[in-house]
């Protein structure tokens, strides 16, 4: 046989066989299957997350909440650390980028790390003083300022539909405040940590754009030096605050169960940048977002389980008009992004017919 039968042979078994694993489609049910453990994981992380933070904030003995989240940022770091070490131990089982601290880098993520410290401040004080329950209402206009703010800052128009999605959530926000006032449970404080708190996570996402590649666009060299910034400057914060002097008089200070929810806590906070990474790459920005709201649907009932509370029509109705308006405003967002994609390629093929017009 010669070698031109040798090609021909070699083309045609590899064109019925199919023997080019790239091009092999995965089965339905195994992307089916991966994309429902990694939602399942995401929900686990990020609802186990809340419920532990609310468990240790609402700790009588020990009023600390800024030294709880700074503990948790310090973990953050130390995982980084670990992450890197196993990667370059293991280069083919972890892929977590190299990490050298510069100065430099540092100093222009600073102005997002003092945003970063507000968010996740405010994010924990906020679910000290409302609870579980109530949380979800407590911090949901960060959609409303992510709105506002881009017209301020960015001089972007949003659409009348997602207006509308955004007057529902405000409503839900407004008659959620009223029942929880009604039912004796309502607290001003926690309810302006959550407004608070909204605030810094839609000045969060804006400034992670805009320092992203300083980092070279890793999310994980940024979560390094956000955390690394934080850790530094809520040293003084929570001695200031005298946080120091609750800390000494905290009769569980040695216990060995204490130090594990705490570092535990720290560990589901590193995890869900993780898990949110991951369930967006199996699905879509729109379908976390989805995701995302049904989850706080999910947490809400949970919490209210677990109080063994009542809570009247109107009390869920308001929890459904925030999660209604915002999944509502996911979508029309998705829609819009969709659009704008579609109107370049049908004015390139507009174009290009008429140029086609033309030569004949």
């Amino acid at each position: 046989m010669n070698r031109s039968q040798l090609k021909r042979s070699r083309i045609l078994r590899m064109a019925f066989t199919d023997s080019n694993p790239s091009e092999k489609e995965e089965p339905f049910i195994l992307r089916a299957t991966k994309i429902a453990l990694v939602v399942a994981l995401y929900w686990f992380i990020s609802i186990s997350m809340v419920f532990l933070n609310n468990y240790l904030l609402d700790n009588k003995d020990l009023d600390a909440p800024v030294f709880i989240t700074f503990f948790q940022c310090v973990v953050s770091v130390g995982l980084c650390w670990i992450m890197n070490f196993v990667s370059k131990l293991c280069p083919g089982f972890v892929d977590f980028p190299s990490l050298k601290f510069d100065f430099r880098v540092s100093r222009e993520i600073l102005p997002l790390s003092v945003v970063f410290i507000g968010m996740i401040t405010f994010n924990n004080l906020c679910l000290k003083y409302v609870g579980v329950a109530f949380y979800t209402v407590g911090r949901s206009l960060s959609t409303v300022f992510n709105v506002v703010l881009s017209y301020v800052v960015l001089k972007q128009t949003t659409s009348f539909y997602a207006v509308l999605c955004c007057g529902v959530i405000l409503g839900g926000f407004w008659l959620g405040v009223d029942q929880e006032s009604i039912a004796g449970s309502l607290s001003w404080t926690g309810v302006l940590f959550g407004v608070l708190a909204s605030l810094c996570v839609s000045l969060n996402a804006i400034y992670t754009k805009k320092v992203m590649p300083v980092v070279d666009g890793n999310i994980w060299k940024l979560s390094y030096y956000n955390n690394l910034n934080a850790s530094v400057l809520f040293i003084p914060l929570f001695i200031i605050l005298g946080e120091l002097k609750s800390l000494s008089a905290f009769s569980r200070l040695t216990h060995l169960d204490f130090w594990g929810m705490m570092i535990l806590g720290g560990i589901f906070g590193f995890a869900i940048g993780y898990v949110t990474g991951l369930q967006i790459k199996f699905t879509s920005p729109l379908t976390h977002n989805v995701s995302g709201t049904a989850k706080s649907c999910a947490q809400t009932v949970l919490a209210v389980i677990f109080s063994a509370s009542s809570k009247t029509m109107l009390w869920w109705t308001s929890n459904m008009m925030v999660l209604g308006g915002s999944f509502a405003y996911t979508w029309v967002k998705g829609l819009e992004m969709k659009k704008v994609e579609v109107a370049p390629e049908t004015q390139n093929t507009s174009s290009q017919k008429s140029k086609e017009d033309a030569a004949v």
